[in-house]
């Protein structure tokens, strides 16, 4: 082979190479590149909402009502969806379960004057838990609608219809009584829960603060701290109710908004009668408006 004709196949053979390389390249990238949407704009994240929720519990020697906050895909229909939480969700507090029955359907929610009918499927009539079981179970599903400022009282009917056998309900309380009204007497956990503010809320002084406790003497502590731990503000409230009853506070607290620091906590608590030791304290992250 002529001298030219083995450079001219040299060259022929490492430009095929370098093309196998950027092709390769190409490829690769175009492999671990993500995809952007067409209009350049970041898929955005589905909106969530808290609805409050209420689980019977057994301690061991008796039953209570345990309250707690579930977070779910935000929606028009909250009342609806907050019972639909309480029928499939799972409750996190140990040893607390449901009792409406699995595979049950709410068929519908109607709200008027204050008061709300619920309709649900047959398949509610299917529970067996025993005479206190039904009394807490129906406060449970009432307590987690009267969460909501429009309801006031709660009636339920099954497939749409009261007849005989929707009255008899579970075998025991029956709904012939009905309508239902909040009632957080056996509401035993936990000892504090916040209503105002929520997570998150931007907020300046004075902090209206809203809640329930059940709280020795009825004495409830709280106080505003920077992100950091600084305090700087503290006050005490009486619910309407010390231990073993439970009582709603409703008060508010001033404070001076550090200038440096956007974020804090509103911190509630009641303070130990031995050792002044904070208990059941419940912190709320919050924003410091300027």
């Amino acid at each position: 082979m002529k001298r030219s004709s083995l450079k001219a196949a040299i060259a022929l053979f490492l430009a095929f190479i370098i093309c196998a390389g950027f092709a390769g390249c190409a490829t690769s990238n175009k492999k671990g590149t993500p995809s952007t949407p067409s209009n350049g704009q970041k898929e955005k994240k589905p909106e969530t909402m808290r609805v409050a929720l209420y689980f019977l519990k057994d301690t061991g020697t008796d039953l209570i009502l345990v309250r707690e906050e579930h977070t779910i895909p935000k929606t028009a229909q909250v009342a609806k969806a907050a019972l639909e939480e309480l029928i499939n969700g799972q409750p996190s507090t140990e040893n607390a379960f449901k009792v409406i029955p699995k595979g049950t359907k709410v068929l519908g929610i109607s709200i008027n004057n204050g008061l709300a009918t619920v309709d649900f499927s047959r398949e509610v009539l299917d529970a067996n838990v025993g005479s206190s079981g039904e009394a807490f179970g129906i406060q449970s599903i009432v307590n987690t609608l009267t969460e909501f400022p429009t309801i006031e009282k709660v009636a339920f009917k099954v497939e749409g219809k009261l007849d005989e056998r929707a009255k008899d309900w579970w075998g025991h309380v029956g709904l012939y009584e009905q309508p239902f009204k909040r009632d957080l007497s056996n509401v035993r956990e936990p000892a504090i829960w916040v209503t105002t503010p929520k997570p998150g809320n931007e907020v300046s002084s004075p902090l209206t603060v809203r809640g329930s406790a059940m709280v020795f003497e009825a004495v409830v502590s709280m106080r505003v701290i920077t992100k950091d731990g600084q305090k700087i503000a503290q006050t005490n409230t009486m619910a309407a109710g010390g231990a073993p009853l439970r009582g709603d506070f409703n008060t508010s607290i001033s404070f001076k908004a550090p200038a440096s620091a956007k974020e804090g906590y509103l911190e509630v608590y009641w303070a130990s009668p031995q050792d002044g030791r904070d208990l059941d304290l419940v912190r709320i992250p919050i924003k410091f408006k300027k």
